[in-house]
């Protein structure tokens, strides 16, 4: 069940759901919270590699992380794939979890939100990280700040027995892949 807006502020003020900072006159909607886009960008660097070994851990060499200055924007290009991350700190309960949304805004003129990972699961707490692409055929200058995805809350039937305690929890920036601790040990 998808929470409504009074019930997600019900969630708020008992503190069992946490989205800070948040203004919710400005950015609670019918089914969720808009979060916004922070100012820290991680991108991916052209490097001597000729491809992405995914059972070896990603280092500074294949990303950069840009941290813009204040009123500056961030451009990003047709066909490129940068990460992103919400200003927002979020933290869930046991028995909700959350689904992040692009806008409608944002998709119309081909700036996809998030690639795959759209699911945010009961126990995360914080930014979350943001899978941009411009699909489009014009740059696309974003704003740090601009409302620039949905969180929807979702009630789980029962308080799950496996809260997420995974890789990127407690993530503050872009974090870039760390799927190559699924292989370790297994080389």
């Amino acid at each position: 069940m998808i929470l409504s807006d009074k019930d997600i502020k019900t969630q708020l003020t008992a503190g069992r759901i946490k989205v800070s900072p948040c203004n919710l006159d400005k950015q609670l909607g019918a089914v969720g919270i808009d979060l916004r886009l922070s100012n820290a960008f991680r991108i991916f660097k052209t490097t001597h590699k000729p491809f992405i070994d995914l059972t070896e851990e990603m280092f500074d060499v294949d990303t950069e992380l840009l941290e813009l200055p204040e009123g500056e924007k961030f451009i990003v290009h047709p066909g490129e794939f940068v990460l992103g991350m919400t200003m927002e700190t979020v933290e869930l309960p046991d028995n909700i979890g959350g689904r992040l949304d692009g806008r409608s805004s944002l998709g119309r003129v081909g700036i996809i939100v998030h690639s795959t990972a759209g699911r945010v699961e009961p126990g995360w707490k914080g930014r979350l990280t943001l899978e941009i692409s411009n699909i489009g055929k014009l740059p696309i200058a974003l704003i740090p700040g601009m409302r620039f995805c949905c969180l929807m809350f979702e009630q789980i039937s029962t308080p799950v027995e496996k809260v997420y305690k995974g890789k990127y929890q407690g993530t503050i920036m872009p974090t870039a892949s760390k799927i190559s601790e699924d292989f370790a040990g297994k080389k």
